[in-house]
């Protein structure tokens, strides 16, 4: 009777097991979930995460928290995404700074683009447009290269964040001009310097810019994407206007920690296309200008794996020393 009893259970425990395998995993998270984001309220980084947050939290079943964290380069930000723990608490958003140029522009990072996150998708793309204080005196790209090659060193350009500090080294490298870089912490305090004359120039979002632009309190000299921008349309290429080869953009996407399960990010993957299905966050995107980008873990990280390297290319071309 006893053989047959342990015999049972044997059966009993082998069922249960094989059951439990066969179940996927429990791909929701058990409490509020933290974005975090590297930039300021405003910024195209904090927009992307506002953008997607209401769908990721109807996918979650949990209330999805904007965390901005504002620092140098977005650093603080991805280091405190790539040591969360992978149980769906928290997940980032990361861009072409935070994930490509800072693994140039630094010699130690305190996280790992690769190794510290898994891909979940992009989201949308924007370029950058060179902008100036709207009393600065050249009135084109032409222009305000004569400008930088009769004062070498005399104009001030605001740096905002990795994407900002590259585009402006290899400017500067394929223009031959000198400019004197004056950093600020993301895009809001960048915008604020150009508007009120404390820098003369600065790389910034088109989509951040163009009301300024339209109401006077910038002017823009060219926007740095391959094609004039929709929003900006009568402004033309730096490539078009002289800089041939010249080009820049910015991209966005959501990353989860090292070793979130491959179930969990297929379901966030899922739910970055059910975000850009819907009919008004399509004209959101595109009224502000930038391009819907969002596609697969997969098409993630190939971008990573093609630009990791071609930005640092530039970089070493553009002279610039890791820090």
């Amino acid at each position: 009777m006893q053989w047959i009893l342990r015999s049972l259970l044997a059966t009993a425990v082998a069922l249960a097991t094989n059951l439990m395998a066969a179940q996927p995993a429990n791909d929701l998270p058990t409490r509020a979930v933290r974005l975090l984001v590297p930039s300021p309220p405003g910024g195209p980084s904090d927009f992307a995460g506002r953008l997607i947050a209401p769908g990721l939290s109807e996918a979650l079943g949990q209330n999805v928290v904007i965390d901005a964290r504002q620092s140098v380069n977005g650093i603080l930000s991805m280091e405190t995404a790539a040591h969360a723990s992978p149980d769906g608490s928290t997940l980032s958003i990361g861009n072409v700074g935070t994930h490509v140029m800072n693994v140039g522009l630094y010699k130690k990072l305190p996280y790992d683009p690769v190794r510290d996150f898994v891909p979940v998708g992009r989201i949308i793309s924007a370029g950058t447009a060179l902008v100036s204080h709207p009393k600065f005196a050249p009135n084109s790209f032409r222009e305000f290269i004569a400008a930088a090659k009769k004062d070498p060193g005399k104009i001030n350009i605001a740096i905002a964040g990795a994407n900002g500090h590259v585009g402006t080294e290899v400017l500067k490298s394929m223009a031959a001009i000198n400019l004197n870089n004056v950093p600020y912490k993301g895009s809001s305090p960048s915008e604020l310097a150009v508007m009120s004359g404390e820098v003369e120039v600065s790389l910034l979002s088109i989509p951040i810019i163009t009301p300024y632009v339209k109401s006077g309190r910038m002017k823009v000299f060219g926007v740095t994407t391959a094609k004039r921008s929709p929003l900006l349309p009568e402004v033309p290429t730096i490539a078009e206007s002289g800089l041939e080869g010249y080009e820049f953009g910015n991209w966005h996407a959501l990353f989860a920690p090292k070793g979130t399960p491959e179930s969990r990010v297929r379901l966030l993957n899922k739910a970055l296309v059910r975000i850009f299905d819907k009919p008004e966050i399509r004209e959101l995107v595109l009224a502000r200008g930038s391009e819907i980008v969002a596609g697969s873990p997969e098409e993630l990280a190939g971008v990573l794996k093609r630009d990791i390297p071609k930005y640092r290319k530039l970089m070493v071309e553009a002279g610039i020393v890791p820090q």
